[in-house]
């Protein structure tokens, strides 16, 4: 393995532009372990990362140490966009603002194709002096007009202020793309794995490198922003400072931000090909959001079973009580039910344990509140908070892998979790579902692997554990299925033929 440093901003040309928005090499676990994956599984190809971040000071360090065959790396923060530079008054060009407005009418329209003319004018223009500058964008009165005419004409709650610095937030990060796009370093194929800002970029690139472009989601996007955004407390605007009801919808200004990822994403669609997900319900959602069928594929995650294997023999005996939570201490994963449903589990069984594993510090106000609700429910003994952890040293201790997500995909934890032998209690989202209890009548025929909860339900959760942790037939039943659905249908090697005919098929396109 070479150093990071060595390959930092470095001109070396590649075979693939991997382009991350807030994951590998500084977030672990996740998407950053399948990044991790699919590189060093392909070490044939060469890749270049293009990272996006948000604020650097919350990336304080590489998780992962630098593949050999990864030749170039270079970090973007999107909230350094706002470095201000000294206004001044323009008038803007009027031609590519009429543009930016027939590009804003398409994305209304559900029934325009996002192949537009005007779209491609935009991206040519955007981040070019005298044409789409990121000065034109912030101070000249064609931007100032469009503001205002498009306030006046769709938005009816939130202060004129709150929506105008709503769209400089939205929209300036785009000009940090435009300048990543035209210092682009030299590769052949373009390769997202999501759709946002990263997905965005590969559009803008695609557009004007007429490079071949992949697209990859193991989540949602727009679903997960979705959820962020409900979430949000830095947004408020006057339906929620007067108390108006939010029963028929969200505030104005939560909606400009779902439309807008609604949007960003429709432009990614139009432009990758194929487009991935991980299973067929997601699948769907993209057709629904806008993706063309045609280009649509399915790729599982796969898993190197032997790896794994290995962790069944230093197994103990019999079926200790130890159930672990392995993901980030995030509202998403819904850490809450999982304490609530241990004290129930405790109830029963007093020498349960619960271990909480993985980092605490993207949302630290949230993990504290997590602390503060074990103790409150006197869990100390019980409930262990282990943070970051190599999972082979949890999975080879453990009975039961427990997610109480309220959103997922098809979570690798599970699958690394069946190859180690140990069954999967998973609420009702994404995948898990078909990952425990089979994806087609073949599949089905293996047996339930696990069980599977409604959302935020710690009493259902608790029961399924206890059941599955005090009868010992009922858990070999489990884990023989685990095994078997995860040694037929999520290898490894299935996952990497399937991306390098991917990747080949791209650089056959140069």
């Amino acid at each position: 393995m070479k150093s990071w440093d060595a390959v930092l901003n470095s001109k070396q040309p590649a075979d693939i532009a991997l382009l991350l928005e807030g994951t590998f090499p500084f977030v672990s676990g996740g998407v950053s372990s399948w990044v991790n994956q699919i590189i060093c599984g392909l070490p044939e190809f060469s890749f270049s990362l293009i990272f996006l971040g948000g604020n650097r000071e919350f990336y304080d360090g590489y998780r992962y140490q630098c593949p050999d065959n990864v030749v170039h790396l270079e970090c973007h923060y999107l909230m350094e966009s706002w470095s201000e530079k000294k206004a001044k008054p323009i008038k803007g060009n009027e031609n590519i603002f009429s543009h930016v407005h027939k590009m804003h009418e398409c994305l209304r329209s559900q029934n325009s194709s996002f192949y537009d003319s005007s779209l491609s004018v935009v991206m040519n223009a955007l981040g070019n002096e005298n044409e789409l500058a990121r000065e034109d964008f912030l101070y000249s009165e064609e931007s100032w007009n469009q503001i205002k005419e498009y306030y006046k004409k769709y938005c009816t709650a939130p202060s004129f202020v709150d929506y105008f610095w709503t769209i400089r937030t939205m929209h300036a990060p785009l000009f940090i793309l435009a300048e990543i796009v035209k210092n682009f370093s030299e590769v052949k194929v373009l390769h997202s794995i999501s759709t946002g800002y990263a997905g965005m970029l590969g559009m803008m690139a695609e557009k004007t490198k007429k490079l071949p472009y992949i697209l990859s989601e193991h989540g949602i996007y727009t679903k997960e922003r979705k959820i962020d955004l409900a979430q949000a407390d830095w947004i408020t605007d006057a339906s929620e400072t007067f108390g108006a009801s939010l029963d028929d919808d969200v505030s104005y200004i939560r909606r400009l931000w779902i439309r807008f990822f609604e949007g960003i994403g429709k432009l990614t669609y139009s432009s990758a090909d194929p487009i991935i997900s991980l299973y067929e319900g997601n699948r769907q959602r993209q057709i629904d959001d806008g993706a063309d069928r045609l280009r649509t594929n399915i790729i599982p995650n796969g898993i190197d079973i032997e790896r794994f294997t290995l962790l069944r023999n230093q197994r103990p005996e019999g079926i200790p009580p130890i159930l672990a939570l392995i993901g980030r201490v995030v509202p998403i994963k819904d850490v809450k039910t999982f304490i609530r449903s241990m004290h129930t589990i405790c109830n029963k069984i007093p020498d349960a344990k619960g271990w909480i594993v993985g980092p605490e510090d993207e949302d630290e106000d949230y993990a504290n509140e997590c602390h503060a609700l074990c103790e409150s429910l006197n869990l100390q003994n019980n409930v262990e908070f282990l943070g970051f952890q190599k999972v082979d040293d949890i999975l080879k201790q453990i009975s039961l892998i427990v997610l109480t997500s309220i959103s997922e995909a098809l979570p690798l934890v599970i699958l690394e979790a069946y190859a180690s032998g140990v069954p999967a209690l998973a609420t009702d989202v994404g995948s898990c579902r078909e990952l425990i209890e089979g994806n087609n009548e073949e599949d089905k025929l293996i047996g339930f692997s696990g069980r599977v909860v409604q959302i935020a339900n710690p009493e259902e959760t608790a029961k399924a554990a206890i059941e599955l942790l005090t009868d010992e037939t009922v858990w070999k039943k489990a884990q023989k299925a685990a095994i078997e659905r995860v040694e037929r249908y999520y290898t490894q090697k299935d996952m990497f033929e399937k991306y390098r005919k991917i990747y080949n098929q791209a650089l056959e396109k140069i």
